[in-house]
């Protein structure tokens, strides 16, 4: 199939790249960075330039590339932890690229008629904090997100109802971790971990679902051929309480336990949002997923993903 991926160099995108091309599909994949497109081309895909707010530049690259799919992997994330008391100002960007940018998409799409879409969004935080301690597609998002968490949710809830009110997927990624991400070696929160700047707070209830980088890629180029028009969480097999997966990641480490902090001193630091994280979030299934996309997590638990995968 022809395959147009916006967002080729991201996290997810520079893997999606080279597993869609050795399935035999046809890629295009855009970057902003003419600089960043020789990764692209080295994947066996051809690079393209796109500017993903200007509607004009969306349009011609998709109708030039004429697919058959496209895969809206557009974030701008990548690089430092955002402050959780002002969490929204650190996802502006990708807020617009989940709004904007992806109107601008959806509009090319229907010009060129039959394309099947794929939008990347998330699961975990944005889950309703109330009841069970593991949602499923069904489930309601948060009515009341965080404050500083408001702007990020709304986007969130648009690439969703955006993609699947025009028969598309929506892809709810958990927790990402691996190579190159702030959850991987040397990246800012195994560093954290090692320091034990990163404390279990007011108990460590929050239940977080993690997804390893390369099994998010290898959902995504599942959904390119199967799945029907809907939501579906990409994450492992075992959703964990922040109490349970933050000791286990300083033992891998060979770090010392992470300190324990009750809720009223930590709030200060962390603010209502990473306060949120802590202790109330709540995780995800991915029975749907694994069920209709007929995907398998490599790493099925966070528990060897840490052991094996951090890069």
């Amino acid at each position: 199939m022809r395959v147009f991926i916006a967002g080729a160099t991201g996290a997810v995108g520079s893997r999606l790249v080279p597993l869609l091309v050795a399935a035999g599909h046809r890629v295009v994949g855009t970057s902003r960075s003419e600089a960043r497109l020789s990764a692209v081309e080295r994947a066996g895909a051809t690079g393209v330039v796109m500017d993903p707010l200007d509607a004009a530049s969306v349009r011609r690259a998709v109708l030039e590339a004429e697919p058959e799919v496209i895969v809206h992997e557009l974030t701008a994330l990548g690089g430092p932890m955002p402050d959780f008391r002002h969490f929204d100002e650190g996802f502006a960007m990708t807020n617009e690229l989940r709004t904007r940018g992806t109107d601008h998409l959806l509009a090319a799409a229907s010009a060129v008629g039959g394309v099947r879409f794929i939008a990347q969004s998330f699961t975990g935080w944005p889950n309703e904090r109330t009841g069970g301690a593991v949602k499923t597609e069904e489930d309601p998002l948060d009515p009341t997100p965080t404050r500083p968490s408001q702007q990020t949710s709304s986007a969130i809830r648009y690439v969703e109802t955006a993609t699947t009110a025009a028969g598309g997927l929506a892809l709810r990624y958990g927790g990402l971790y691996g190579p190159g991400q702030l959850l991987g070696r040397g990246g800012q929160i195994v560093e954290m971990v090692r320091s034990r700047r990163l404390p279990v707070v007011g108990g460590g209830a929050g239940v977080w679902s993690f997804c390893h980088i390369d099994d998010a890629a290898s959902a995504t180029a599942a959904a390119v051929t199967r799945g029907a028009p809907g939501v579906y969480n990409v994450v492992d097999d075992e959703p964990a309480a922040v109490s349970v997966w933050l000791p286990e990641l300083a033992r891998v480490l060979d770090a010392k336990p992470p300190l324990r902090l009750p809720g009223w001193l930590a709030r200060p630091l962390l603010g209502e949002h990473g306060l949120a994280l802590m202790t109330t979030v709540r995780g995800s299934s991915n029975a749907k997923a694994k069920r209709e996309l007929g995907w398998q997590p490599r790493y099925e638990t966070w528990r060897r993903g840490f052991r094996e995968g951090l890069g």
